[in-house]
């Protein structure tokens, strides 16, 4: 891991852009140390332009629960290497959506599937190299991102032990079989009116979670309207299990 680039905010936390290999991502600290760590997960649209988001999410986290928090570029999004069969997978999606018919399991599959062989295995590689930083220390959340990779994430890696997850994107039938082993403490978000999702698939999601304890957040409104609000409940939820 190499740091790239550093800023402090007035609120005391600390940026810094670091690469691993190839991949790039931000780290977030609080002043005290050692923190607990949340990986910050978002969809496949490029680290820059989801930064606002992910910035306010972070630096949130610091400042108000002295958490760390930190992202990574996914495969073939941002400045990384093109991966031509993930664009042919979002130009089929593309299509089928505008000819206003059903997206069809393998177009699913094709979407996703290779994204969380590829992602995994990156996230975890990123968590051994946060987690030999002094200023991480403690149980290790993820939240957010591509359902999916939160999905695999929660039954292949025992350092995470609670996830907020968000009911915003496709899941392939395989991955909704595989919810059925996670089992740490889950808090998801759903959009009722989610245009890109379909809301009994999401309900049906949450409902093969093997986790004993599972909150699902319902709120009107289309896929980029999660409320404000929501993001004290979160913080709220990874206080309780990361402390």
């Amino acid at each position: 891991m190499r740091f790239t680039s550093e800023q402090r905010f007035d609120d005391g936390v600390l940026e810094r852009e670091f690469t691993l290999g190839e991949i790039p991502g931000i780290l977030w600290t609080p002043g005290s140390a050692p923190a607990p760590l949340i990986l910050i997960g978002h969809p496949p649209l490029g680290l820059r332009r989801m930064y606002p988001r992910l910035a306010g999410r972070a630096r949130y986290y610091a400042a108000q629960y002295g958490f760390a928090a930190a992202t990574i570029e996914l495969p073939g999004s941002g400045d990384r290497p093109r991966w031509a069969a993930a664009e042919q997978a979002r130009a089929d999606l593309r299509r089928a959506v505008e000819a206003g018919g059903p997206v069809g399991g393998d177009i699913v599959d094709a979407l996703v599937l290779p994204l969380v062989e590829k992602a995994v295995p990156e996230w975890r590689t990123a968590l051994d190299a946060l987690q030999s930083l002094p200023e991480i220390g403690g149980p290790v959340g993820y939240e957010g991102g591509v359902i999916s990779i939160g999905i695999r994430l929660a039954v292949v890696e025992p350092r995470i032990v609670a996830a907020g997850l968000f009911a915003g994107s496709l899941v392939p039938a395989a991955m909704v079989e595989e919810a059925r082993r996670v089992t740490i403490p889950l808090h998801v978000l759903l959009q009722w009116d989610d245009e890109g999702n379909d809301r009994q698939a999401a309900l049906n999601l949450f409902d093969a979670f093997g986790s004993k304890e599972k909150t699902l957040h319902a709120n009107m409104g289309g896929h980029t309207g999660v409320p404000q609000f929501e993001l004290e409940p979160g913080a709220r939820f990874f206080e309780r299990h990361l402390r």
